[in-house]
């Protein structure tokens, strides 16, 4: 009986547990921030007339997420490895199955949830993490042919053309772009040739900005993202709202539940722009926390990774950094959006929007890297991961 409540408690003691405390005031700030931003919203529509709708959903998102992440969690990191393949195949059947009417829901023009009846899955979350372990597996398979342009770089290309292809006919642009960060990144760290990965970069560059020149929709995003106040009740509309929230919000802010913009102005004030709603009830302080405990996780999953690397688990190490660049470019991209840095996107806040895919994915991730961290720990202690 003692033997097994030591066992426990060590168990909990090798956890990282500063991580976990960042996570946890995240997910608890999510909880609040959905609420106050989604209120108003929730009370007059005629669907939901209840305040508390998308708070009661969004607590039911992060039960089912936290459950899944204890389990992902228990999960041995070479069982990821195993079957990165087959993980990352399923994400493609489901890229391709949401395209299909009848399955795909289109919602704001935008075909990107499977209608599951009682919940909405949006693919590209899954995408996400599949592409971190995959591109994590095949750099390691591949570690001896990275330098080479045709067996090390052109079939992870020819992969990565796919993917693009089929994110692009949802469309979801934003989701593309953080997957290709995910997938250079993380060969960039493999060690792949430097001169292939500047083509690279510069092929990416030139792609993006092709699609963007070809296609008035988003050509007329980057145009309102330039100078929002030129249309303000067009184009800039969201836009101008998001900075004039910032402004409110001043040092301080105007106090919980006090803002003005999430009633009816900002439009998405509970998804893509909970952070315009945040700055505007907690002001710059509110924001600097927020930021804090990002940067803290990031750093925190490039130190596993490093210590992961140093113990020679090469793969455990490039999926705890990968992880890293996940949160970390897409808190930048949301953030960037919201402050006016970048052309508005579809990307939620991680951890902290209102959505059950993200919420589940991002939850997912975060176990897999508790995971390598406690493997880590085992090595040291001299056990085997």
């Amino acid at each position: 009986m003692i033997a097994s409540s030591r066992e426990r408690y060590q168990t909990v003691t090798v956890l990282d547990e500063a991580l976990m405390w960042a996570v946890a005031l995240l997910l608890s700030i999510s909880l609040v921030m959905v609420y106050s931003a989604s209120i108003a919203y929730a009370e007059a529509d005629a669907a939901t007339q209840s305040q508390s709708f998308y708070l009661v959903r969004h607590s039911i998102f992060m039960v089912v997420a936290l459950a899944a992440g204890f389990v992902a969690f228990q999960i041995p990191s070479s069982f990821w490895q195993k079957y990165a393949g087959k993980f990352f195949l399923l994400a493609l059947v489901l890229l391709v199955l949401v395209l299909i009417p009848g399955i795909g829901r289109v919602v704001n023009g935008s075909r990107r949830w499977i209608n599951l009846f009682v919940v909405n899955l949006q693919p590209s979350e899954v995408m996400k993490l599949a592409a971190i372990i995959y591109v994590s597996d095949y750099t390691v398979r591949k570690a001896h042919k990275l330098h080479s342009f045709w067996q090390g770089f052109v079939p992870m290309f020819g992969v990565m053309v796919v993917v693009a292809g089929l994110l692009l006919l949802e469309p979801d642009f934003g989701a593309l772009m953080v997957v290709m960060v995910i997938s250079m990144a993380i060969l960039f760290l493999a060690g792949i040739n430097i001169r292939i990965f500047a083509g690279m970069a510069v092929a990416a560059v030139l792609a993006v900005a092709s699609m963007i020149v070809l296609s008035p929709y988003r050509l007329k995003r980057v145009t309102g993202f330039m100078d929002p106040w030129d249309d303000p009740y067009g184009k800039g509309y969201q836009l101008s709202h998001s900075l004039i929230a910032f402004g409110r919000g001043e040092w301080f802010g105007v106090g919980l539940g006090a803002s003005v913009e999430k009633l009816f102005y900002l439009p998405e004030a509970h998804t893509d722009f909970i952070m315009a709603v945040i700055a505007e009830e907690f002001g710059f302080v509110g924001i600097c926390v927020v930021i804090g405990l990002y940067a803290w996780i990031v750093v925190r999953a490039f130190q596993i990774g490093m210590t992961a690397k140093k113990q020679e688990r090469y793969y455990p190490s490039l999926v705890a950094q990968g992880v890293g660049i996940w949160l970390g470019i897409q808190t930048f991209f949301n953030i960037g959006v919201n402050m006016g840095m970048l052309p508005t996107k579809g990307l939620t806040l991680p951890l902290m929007s209102f959505g059950g895919s993200a919420m589940l994915m991002n939850t997912i991730a975060l176990a897999v890297l508790l995971r390598v961290d406690y493997e880590n720990r085992r090595v040291i202690r001299g056990y085997k991961a």
